[in-house]
């Protein structure tokens, strides 16, 4: 039996995760759901398991969004990433797109997250 697929939710604000974690749910039922306040909590809770998605906060506490990506891109390297915030300086979109990792701007919405979940994943 294959493992069950998994998702990861990475954002120091309470709001954005329990927004993100609702759209997500909704989308993906059955997969296994990680949350995290921050990049050092995201490595922690993420350590030993499968990764298939991660929507991460770009301004976070220690470790910034990027280098969590990074980090998350070395692990687990077939997992798509979606940089998500408020900040669309040219120079962070085009790390995302150095990374391979997609790019998410803030305010949070449904529509964003779905658009981006159904596409890494072939949704209809």
């Amino acid at each position: 039996m294959a493992a069950p697929k998994c998702v990861l939710v990475v954002d120091d604000s309470l709001l954005a995760r329990m927004m993100l974690k609702k759209f997500v749910s909704k989308l993906l039922p059955d997969w296994v759901l990680i949350e995290a306040k921050d990049g050092q909590d995201a490595l922690a809770r993420i350590a030993g398991k499968n990764l298939d998605i991660a929507l991460v906060d770009y301004n976070m506490p220690g470790i910034s969004g990027i280098d969590l990506a990074k980090k998350l891109r070395q692990q687990f390297s077939n997992a798509a990433i979606a940089l998500i915030t408020a900040n669309i300086q040219d120079y962070i979109i085009n790390e995302a797109k150095v990374l391979g990792i997609s790019f998410i701007s803030k305010p949070i919405e449904e529509e964003k997250i779905a658009a981006f979940i159904c596409a890494v994943e072939n949704i209809p």
